[in-house]
């Protein structure tokens, strides 16, 4: 028992820090509370068993590894996942017609709401790509890391998601400020 307890600090020190962002990270690829916990306290588990090999700086990266990992083993056990591949009409499909135009929808609901049913509706990879760059603030490199995907596929399925969230009509009115809150 003594010789888990150095883990165990390991895992308090440097994984649990980040609990908050594994959670973030769950609840927008799972899109229900309760599976992001599951997804969570699953991917808690595997960290806590392998923080031996964890290297030091990279923890946020390593532990939202396991936590996507974790995710993609709990589609696999409880439902299908709606995984678009890396298609052309796939930003097509993602944009509702007859979705209220953008004056509407922006009277009817907030921009946080707006935004957060736009990210929802984005297709997995590129709304895991979304969610680690522009929620998690993670670099290209650790993207592609936890994503297990060259950097190049980050890029690429980063500037997808962008553009399918640029199409889509209900984000008209407060593509503005996330523009600007981007380049800030």
């Amino acid at each position: 028992m003594e010789k888990s307890v150095p883990g165990h600090r390991r895992f308090d020190s440097e994984v649990l820090p980040h609990l908050d962002a594994a959670y973030n990270l769950a609840r927008w690829l799972t899109r229900d509370p309760d599976d992001a916990e599951d997804v969570v306290q699953d991917a808690c588990v595997r960290a806590l068993r392998y923080v031996g090999t964890l290297r030091s700086g990279g923890a946020k990266a390593w532990f939202l590894t396991i936590v996507r990992n974790a995710f993609y083993d709990w589609v696999a056990r409880n439902r299908p996942v709606e995984i678009v591949h890396d298609r052309d009409d796939a930003i097509d499909e993602a944009v509702d017609l007859d979705a209220p135009s953008p004056e509407q929808d922006a009277i009817r609901r907030s921009d946080a709401r707006v935004l957060a049913d736009a990210l929802q509706a984005l297709p997995l990879q590129f709304r895991e790509a979304i969610i680690l760059r522009e929620l998690e603030e993670l670099s290209y490199r650790d993207m592609a890391h936890v994503i297990g995907v060259p950097v190049g596929t980050v890029m690429s399925r980063l500037a997808r998601g962008r553009a399918m969230l640029r199409r889509m009509p209900s984000l008209q009115p407060v593509h503005d400020i996330v523009e600007t809150r981007r380049q800030s």
